[in-house]
This record gives C-alpha cells, structure tokens and sequence, in this order.
C-alpha cells in the first residue's frame, strides 16, 4: 500500500482549513466530490481527480467551520461553525436545508448514521452527544456521556468536553471521544451508554469505525498515539505510534487496510493495519494537518482509491491511494 501525491491547490482557501469530507456520488452525479472547510467562514466544493472548483463557495457561517459531514445518499451534507449551529445544505446549490442550533461551544465533531436517519455531533462542554433525526431535522435524544468509574475530581470545573463521534458501520454502536482522553461507547439502537474505553491520557480528536468490522474503533489523541479498539468488547488491541505530535485526524481505507492520520506534526502518515506500522510519511504540508479523508468507493468509473488531507497553511493535497 502506498500513497502518491497527485494534485495540490495553495490557498484553496483564505484562512486555515480544519475539515474535510467527501460527499459520495448519487443518481443524479456519477462522481464523489470533496467539501472543505475553513476559518474563512466558507464550505468549498472540489472535484474528485484534479481538485477543480466545483461550485460556489457555501456561506452563511460565521467564526469558521470546525467539521463537516456529507449525508450517505449524497445529496445533503452538513457542516458545523464555530458560531455553534449546524447548517444542513443541499451539496449542488450551496442553498439551505436546516439550521440546528446548539448552545456555544456545544458542537464539534459530526457523523450522518450509516442509513443517513439520523445525525449525532459531539456535544462539546455539553458532555453529550447531541442527535437529530434527517427527516424533519428535529432533536431526537442527547446521550449524556458519564464519568469513568474511579476518574480523579475535575478540578477545572469544565466536566467533559466532547470532541469526536463516530458510528460503526452497521449503525449499532456509536463512540465519542473527549477532552481527558476518554472514549465512551453506546447501543445506539437503545441509546443507552455501554462502557468507556480508555489507554488516552490527551484529547481524542477524532474516531473512525473499520468499514469490515463493525466492532474495531481507530481513534487519534494529541498523545501522539493511534489506539485500535474493539469497541464491544470493551478491549485495546492495538497501538501505533510514529508521530513528533498531536494526531489530529484520522480516517481508514475503504478495503479496511489501511488508515491515514494527520498530525500537528505537519505530516500526513499511512499505517499498514496488519503490522501495526507507519508504511509512509507524506510532507506536502507546512503546517499542521487537520483532516484527513479517504474518498468512499462508487460512482461512474472510479477505480483508484483517493486521499485528501487539509492544513493550516490554507491548503488541499490529493494523493492516489494504490
């Protein structure tokens, strides 16, 4: 498995970029295309293979988007601002479905549920993971995330800071990760909290579930440390390491292979999930990468696997994935 840089677009945007994601194609457009967003205050289209403009930049926003995330069926997406609402958009017009609203500081990392029903964003200083149903865009539940059993007294007074959400891919597990490093898991078909995971002692920042096994969680900790999970057994199966700092994305291959984490560190690393090992570093960036995403298989002739990664230094890197 390697990566190969293809394509990079300087000042893709004007201010630092922090997310990334890619909206899978639908009936009504053969290819995948990728969303970034940026303290710009704006959301920007991209096409898949040469990183032209796709369209308009989405505005709207106000004190920039911090995460972003494309409905399954590839015709809406949603991105968060700092201004603590999610905007719901319709990915070809750039025009307005919704507007969630949350207290400030109370939405950061965001994922559609694998069937597209429903949203869940992690909940920042709320210590909860808020959720939405995608019909009507109402609230359906906020799971409260607890305290770990045994945790020392939290002298900042600040509770849990919820950061990351993710969903496994058959939709019966959803994890979230938190400021004090701690990773907690529910039933999401009962919404009830199951246990935490724990082996971080830093931020985790960002989570993804294996697309092959429902139960194997990969999550990213400014410890500098890539931990893998079996999320229902509640065990720690694995551990990589490699990066000079934080780990502040991380996204895995659409074959399971594979993941790609970025880092404060600047780089961009792919790690074989068999050996447990960084196989390649890339260093298209000169300034800390804060997504990574690997673009979902589908669509009209689309036979290499992709890799997109977004940087503070206002950047876009594209890279083939073989």
């Amino acid at each position: 498995m390697k990566l190969a840089g293809l394509k990079s677009v300087d000042g893709a945007h004007e201010e630092s970029i922090w997310a990334a994601a890619w909206v899978p194609a639908a009936d009504h457009r053969p290819t995948a295309l990728l969303l970034t967003g940026a303290l710009d205050e704006t959301v920007r289209l991209w096409s898949p293979d040469d990183l032209a403009s796709a369209a308009a930049p989405a505005r709207g926003h106000a004190l920039g988007v911090v995460s972003l995330a494309a409905h399954p069926a590839g015709a809406v997406a949603a991105a968060v601002s700092l201004d603590s609402y999610v905007r719901v958009f319709d990915v070809d017009s750039g025009s307005s479905v919704a507007t969630l609203e949350a207290p400030p500081s109370e939405v950061w990392g965001i994922q559609f549920h694998p069937k597209g029903n429903a949203l869940a964003a992690a909940g920042g200083g709320s210590g909860s993971v808020k959720l939405w149903d995608t019909e009507k865009w109402k609230p359906i539940t906020s799971l409260a995330v607890p305290r770990p059993e045994g945790a020392r007294p939290d002298k900042t007074g600040s509770g849990k800071f919820v950061l990351s959400v993710a969903w496994s891919p058959d939709g019966k597990l959803l994890a979230c990760g938190s400021m004090d490093g701690t990773i907690a898991v529910y039933d999401a078909v009962r919404m009830k909290f199951l246990h935490h995971l724990e082996g971080h002692h830093m931020p985790v920042r960002s989570m993804v579930f294996s697309p092959v096994d429902p139960h194997v969680l990969f999550t990213a900790s400014d410890d500098c440390h890539i931990h893998i999970y079996d999320a229902k057994e509640k065990s720690l199966i694995g551990a990589m390491s490699g990066h000079a700092s934080w780990v502040l994305s991380i996204d895995v291959s659409p074959d399971g292979m594979a993941v790609a984490t970025g880092s404060s560190d600047r780089t961009v690393r792919l790690w074989d999930i068999n050996t447990r090992a960084s196989v390649q570093t890339m260093s298209n960036h000169n300034d800390q990468v804060w997504a990574v995403a690997f673009r979902p298989p589908g669509g009209t002739g689309v036979r290499a696997g992709r890799l997109a990664s977004v940087s503070d230094d206002k950047s876009i890197t594209l890279y083939d994935y073989s």
